[in-house]
């Protein structure tokens, strides 16, 4: 499987992520470690050695499963996780503050059975923590030997520019991973985020890029209404039918023509757009998880890449609009072609 470097050289990861929430039973469908190891068996077969958790999941379940699953192969692996939400009901369970990171992790590599996390993501902006406690105490961890590359997830642009700069400011340990929601029906990362990706040497690692399962395929009418489905509050939203539907009619159009699924196209449509590193793909079966490995390995041609480009523009907001009549200046311009109607 083909790899990509996080940051400048700081990480080399698979273009697919294994997600492991569903690794364990709880708000999510889950198994047990023997389907978990089998899991792992078939991702390391494909090269793809790289698997994402959080404290959260599953209750701190789905690392303890990992862990497991993991055993005697670590040194062959990458974990990747996750800290900063509500993990217990006391005061100081919660946000990014020196104290809970410090008992976050040493609970994390308690339940992972590991010595290091390759890669501790902040899993949301803590407004109550000042920046450099933060970025400070993050530091503290890489030069312990506990965590070897830091990123965050889900931050804005000035969340992660500040963080960021904190870091470059003091000489401490720098991001390079942003764990991002982008897909066909979901281009708002490509605004303020990719660009400043591209400036500071932040790639991006991408959740649910199947749109929460909106673009996995089958009929039209069946993939249009996964959306009416009742989901939690962090889910995605689909802001416009029309997009969706236009989205979906391009996925059957390309996926015919390349003899591919619909997720196949999808996900490889992620895969040559700019700062993008690593897929996570989340899966409830050995099947799905082959189909979506099979996303790799080959590349859409610029006729297709344009017909999915050209299907999924959403509107351009302000100030894009526009700086993009004075293109002379500014080379990292977000990379979306506006419909006809924004032109």
């Amino acid at each position: 499987m083909q790899r990509r470097w996080l940051g400048d050289h700081a990480l080399s990861v698979p273009v697919l992520t294994l997600g492991t929430a569903s690794f364990a039973p709880g708000a999510w469908s889950g198994g047990d470690v023997a389907e978990a190891r089998r899991m792992v068996d078939i991702c390391l077969d494909a090269g793809l050695n790289m698997f994402d958790t959080a404290d959260v999941y599953s209750g701190g379940n789905a690392e303890r499963v990992l862990g497991q699953a993991l055993a005697g192969r670590r040194d062959r692996t990458l974990i990747s996780t996750k800290v900063g939400l509500r993990s217990g009901p006391g005061p100081d369970e919660v946000g990014a503050s020196r104290r809970h990171l410090l008992a976050a992790v040493d609970g994390m590599l308690q339940r992972l059975q590991t010595d290091y996390i390759d890669l501790l993501q902040l899993h949301s902006f803590d407004a109550l923590t000042p920046v450099e406690e933060t970025m400070e105490t993050l530091d503290g961890l890489v030069r312990a030997g506990k965590v070897r590359q830091l990123g965050v997830s889900n931050f804005a642009g000035w969340q992660l520019m500040k963080a960021q700069s904190a870091a470059l400011h003091r000489g401490w340990q720098p991001l390079v991973a942003h764990q991002v929601y982008y897909s066909l029906i979901g281009r708002d990362y490509e605004w303020e985020l990719m660009p400043l990706g591209l400036d500071q040497g932040i790639s991006a690692l991408v959740w649910s890029p199947l749109g929460w399962g909106r673009l996995r395929g089958g009929t039209a009418a069946a993939a249009g209404a996964r959306h009416q489905e009742q989901t939690p509050p962090y889910a995605p939203p689909v802001y416009d039918e029309a997009l969706l539907q236009r989205v979906l009619a391009a996925l059957g159009d390309v996926a015919r023509d390349t003899g591919r699924s619909e997720a196949q196209v999808a996900l490889n449509w992620l895969l040559q757009r700019p700062t993008v590193a690593s897929l996570i793909i989340g899966v409830s079966s050995e099947a799905q998880l082959r189909s979506n490995i099979e996303a790799t390995g080959w590349c859409l041609d610029d006729a297709h890449m344009r017909r999915l480009d050209e299907a999924s523009a959403p509107s351009v907001p302000y100030p894009y609009w526009h700086q993009r009549a004075f293109p002379e200046r500014n080379p990292l311009l977000p990379f979306i072609d506006p419909p006809a109607a924004h032109r």
